[in-house]
């Protein structure tokens, strides 16, 4: 059964700080990579340690996805922030946050 995938306000928020492409290239991303099986983990999608964002990263390119995964009642996919990797950074919208 596929995840329904759900965006934050926040991550609306972080959305809007990036360019076109990037938000195309996110959303992209987004839907191919985490409606079925977000929980496993890949190459560019791991399980985090704990993290005050979401325990969940998804890489695409420079771009970071966090996410939560809800399986009960419904299987749901929350993003909760949205960034870009900067060197040993990822910027969230105004907020760095060093790594």
């Amino acid at each position: 059964m596929p995840y329904r995938i759900e965006y934050s306000p926040e991550a609306e928020k972080h959305l809007r700080f990036l360019t076109a492409r990037q938000r195309a290239t996110v959303l992209d991303g987004v839907d191919k990579q985490l409606i079925h099986e977000p929980t496993v983990e890949t190459r560019n999608r791991k399980l985090m340690r704990p993290h005050p964002l979401a325990p969940w990263e998804l890489r695409i390119g420079n771009l970071r996805v966090y996410y939560d995964v809800e399986d009960e009642p419904k299987p749901i996919v929350q993003i909760r922030a949205v960034g870009i990797k900067e060197r040993n950074r990822v910027r969230i919208g105004k907020e760095v946050i060093e790594l």
